[in-house]
């Protein structure tokens, strides 16, 4: 009977002992799972935060550039493109430029025209000089732009009201910039520098739309205006010619700044 009790009492103890093993391993685990360091070494653990985990990882210029645009433009200056043509240009071409606003002009700047012997090196495109609207669009040079806009506004408009009582909608132009010889010569013609226009015909603002090619006898009126338009040119351009010159201008006239010797004008 003793010998039964001791053999009861040997396996309990056994068992017991397997259990608290068994909890101790489990013990260790546990803690070791929760814990970054090393148990055996007593190094202390990292914490590693949900938000550091989760930043991502980039590689290049990604990793440089702030977020912010702001401190973009403070770390890394923004590099503006070359200046266009037309912002570096002369003074010359400046106060040009002035004159036209002051004139009223509407226009666009362009960049330059070369096309061998012909160009301009600043051009502009004039669609509009105060309420007259310019079709189409003339390319000139500021100068001749200039030129021919005071002309407009302090002969071509006021004939118009003085005469047809009515102001001008639109110059109806058939040349402006245009690379070509002068008909029948081997001279470059003004248009093949953007210093002349040909003007077709004037519409007026009541409906009027006079044609430039030569009235007839009894047009009383149109001639008259007709022959302001010649006239109160030649003291603006260095060539008028229209109608009646020659049978290449009998449907136009054109108008150019054309340096001469000792500032001689051709007005025909």
């Amino acid at each position: 009977m003793a010998g039964k009790s001791r053999a009861v009492f040997l396996t309990i103890a056994r068992q017991s002992k397997r259990a608290a093993l068994l909890a101790a391993g489990l013990t260790l685990a546990a803690v070791s799972a929760c814990n970054t360091g090393s148990v055996l070494s007593l190094q202390p653990a990292v914490d590693v935060g949900a938000q550091t985990s989760s930043v991502p990882q980039y590689t290049g210029m990604q990793r440089l550039v702030p977020s912010n645009p702001y401190m973009t433009q403070a770390a890394y200056p923004r590099m503006d493109s070359p200046m266009s043509p037309v912002e570096q240009i002369p003074a010359s071409e400046t106060d040009c430029r002035q004159q036209l606003k002051r004139l009223g002009v509407v226009y666009t700047d362009l960049a330059p025209i070369h096309e061998g012997q012909c160009g301009i090196d600043y051009p502009v495109k004039v669609s509009a000089i105060g309420g007259v609207e310019m079709k189409p669009a003339a390319t000139l040079t500021c100068d001749m732009a200039a030129t021919f806009a005071a002309w407009t506004k302090n002969e071509l408009v006021p004939s118009a009201r003085w005469r047809y009582f009515s102001g001008v909608k639109t110059i109806h132009q058939g040349s402006s910039y245009s690379c070509r010889n002068i008909a029948g010569e081997g001279v470059l013609s003004e248009h093949g520098k953007g210093n002349a226009l040909d003007v077709m015909s004037i519409e007026l603002n009541n409906g009027d739309d006079i044609d430039v090619r030569k009235p007839g006898l009894f047009a009383f009126r149109t001639r008259g205006f007709l022959n302001n338009v010649r006239a109160d040119g030649c003291q603006y351009f260095t060539t008028v010619l229209g109608p009646g010159y020659n049978y290449d201008h009998r449907n136009h006239f054109h108008f150019d700044i054309k340096n001469r010797k000792n500032g001689y004008r051709a007005c025909r």
